[in-house]
């Protein structure tokens, strides 16, 4: 008698063959929870434009914040720079809470990014659909115009938050340098063999931060055409 745990050859399935039928039921699971989620939302009297508006907004937010939390470890750098002997130790712990804030905001922020890009997505699908049902073809024309022209906005935002989002990349990698180079040597010496990096990460800290305020300017002007 066959186990219940053994299964003949002929019911086994390659993995190749299961790949895409998990990837086809995950992929209806995310829609059908998505679908849920604008079903809540709008049972409230929220449409997909509103959500859209809240997520630009909390990203501007983010980025404002990350841009004054960047700022914050750049000032403590170069208080380092004229260091005479105080504690050291004390100024590595300050250093280091701000570096750790500075990656759980790129942190959050990535994943707010990643949410205005797809309820951006699933408006403008849901856009295109609609307009499909409207007959009168004047109408019709405006209201095509209208999404061509907030898509396209949308995709000049969408350049723009990922580019102060991979900005931050680089910066946080040097960060994590400085700080454990400074964590390992606790010295006056450390401070000055630690000048070129510092140097390096405030270009690059600078550029971070314009580049967040470009994104910022974006979300401003496609928050207007909302």
């Amino acid at each position: 008698m066959m186990s219940p745990t053994t299964c003949p050859k002929t019911c086994m399935i390659p993995r190749r063959a299961l790949a895409p039928v998990l990837a086809m039921l995950l992929a209806t699971s995310l829609a059908a929870c998505q679908s849920a989620y604008y079903a809540a939302w709008e049972s409230l009297g929220k449409e997909k434009r509103h959500l859209l508006k809240d997520e630009v907004e909390n990203v501007r937010a983010d980025q404002e914040e990350a841009s004054e939390e960047f700022q914050d470890v750049l000032t403590r750098i170069k208080s380092l720079y004229g260091f005479d002997g105080g504690d050291l130790e004390r100024v590595y712990d300050h250093l280091n809470r701000d570096y750790e804030d500075c990656r759980a905001r790129a942190d959050a922020l990535g994943t707010r990014i990643d949410k205005v890009e797809r309820i951006g997505a699933d408006l403008f699908d849901e856009w295109e659909g609609e307009i499909e049902e409207i007959g009168n073809p004047k109408l019709k024309r405006q209201s095509r115009a209208k999404l061509t022209a907030t898509r396209s906005r949308f995709r000049t935002l969408q350049t723009a938050m990922r580019r102060s989002e991979s900005s931050m990349a680089p910066v946080l990698r040097n960060l994590n340098d400085y700080v454990l180079y400074l964590k390992h040597n606790l010295n006056a010496m450390a401070i000055g063999a630690l000048k070129n990096e510092a140097d390096s990460i405030e270009v690059e800290i600078e550029r971070l931060i314009a580049d967040m305020n470009r994104s910022i300017d974006e979300a401003d002007a496609f928050l207007k055409t909302l």
